[in-house]
């Protein structure tokens, strides 16, 4: 098989995996705006496929699409054996590698053992990593953090991983300690591609933290040409098209903020569909419950900012109950606005 961390351009981008962020319907709003070289998905728990409860859940959080081709399913845990069961799954769901998430810093998460919190178990992680790496053809990465609590682990800390030779490695340029509160530690990349260059010179090393667009990544490849490539995350929130050139105008962002809408009731009807089907009686409530509305709300900001009267506007919509409601929200504000600007 293919690996798919040799067949993208050096310098190449990626969509940070993001919890309540980089699902199927977000990835797809992302592509057409401009979609990054690589996908990724938002985190699986790998003890969720594994049991029968949650293996359905699991599979819904790793369903693609065409446009998000190619894609690396992430996931976590700290089952060396729930890590191999579902990595021996991921090839025949349209994903063109795995990658092992050994940085998240959510306290739920590292209460779990998982994310972060396999920095303080190495053995653990490293028989994690292998045991999936056995079970599947696709190539596996890893993304991880510079330490649990110190920036200078890094140097103990990312030798143990490279030791295993992984296809590619992500550092997020902080610790799990330092969260997002701190800016980025961007003069270490010099001794960390030092240490990958010397451990494992065939992986691939992409960075990540306070990377916020196309732009960004253009003058940080020029500073460190010897870096593979760069990942954004929470840049996406500043501009749904950092990965481009674009500098949106107010009427495509909200264009785009509709086709996310749309997006939104399809997959709502395909799962509402999908369990009515499953259960066999489309007249129960809980047989029709499809998405929640609400984590939608999030989103609302990516589209609504930056011109005046967003903020009001964001207030009506968060407001809403339905996608229907923001629709008329929408409406009613376009047609207030060009209104104003005739009697101008």
């Amino acid at each position: 098989m293919n690996n798919i961390w040799n067949e993208l351009p050096h310098g190449f981008t990626v969509l940070a995996p993001m919890e309540g962020v980089t699902d199927v319907i977000f990835r797809q709003v992302i592509a057409r705006a401009g979609r990054p070289d690589l996908f990724f998905t938002e985190f699986t728990n790998v003890s969720s496929f594994a049991s029968e409860k949650g293996r359905e859940n699991a599979l819904e959080r790793l369903a693609v699409v065409p446009t998000d081709a190619p894609i690396i399913a992430q996931i976590w845990g700290k089952n060396p054996e729930h890590f191999a069961e579902l990595a021996g799954a991921l090839e025949d769901l349209g994903f063109s590698g795995l990658d092992i998430n050994m940085g998240c810093p959510d306290r739920h998460v590292n209460a779990a053992g998982g994310g972060a919190a396999m920095i303080r178990t190495p053995d653990l992680a490293v028989e994690c990593l292998r045991r999936a790496r056995e079970a599947t053809n696709l190539p596996v990465s890893v993304k991880t953090r510079l330490g649990y609590t110190e920036v200078n682990e890094y140097r103990d800390w990312l030798p143990v991983l490279l030791e295993e030779k992984p296809a590619a490695l992500t550092v997020h340029l902080r610790t799990r300690k330092e969260m997002s509160k701190v800016p980025a530690h961007f003069s270490l990349i010099p001794d960390i591609l030092g240490l990958c260059r010397a451990f494992s010179p065939q992986t691939k090393v992409i960075f990540n933290g306070d990377i916020k667009d196309l732009a960004m990544v253009r003058e940080l490849s020029g500073k460190y040409p010897q870096v593979d490539g760069w990942m954004i995350g929470r840049g996406v929130f500043e501009n749904p098209y950092c990965f481009t050139e674009h500098e949106p105008i107010q009427t495509e962002l909200l264009d785009l903020l509709r086709y996310h809408l749309e997006l939104f009731d399809l997959e709502d009807g395909r799962l509402k569909a999908k369990r009515a089907m499953a259960l066999g009686d489309g007249g129960d409530t809980k047989v029709r419950r499809g998405l929640a509305f609400d984590p939608l709300k999030h989103y609302f900001k990516i589209y609504v900012h930056g011109f005046p009267g967003a903020s009001e506007l964001r207030a009506k919509m968060m407001e809403c109950k339905n996608t229907a409601e923001v629709r008329e929200v929408l409406k009613g504000w376009v047609s207030m606005a060009q209104n104003a600007c005739k009697m101008v």
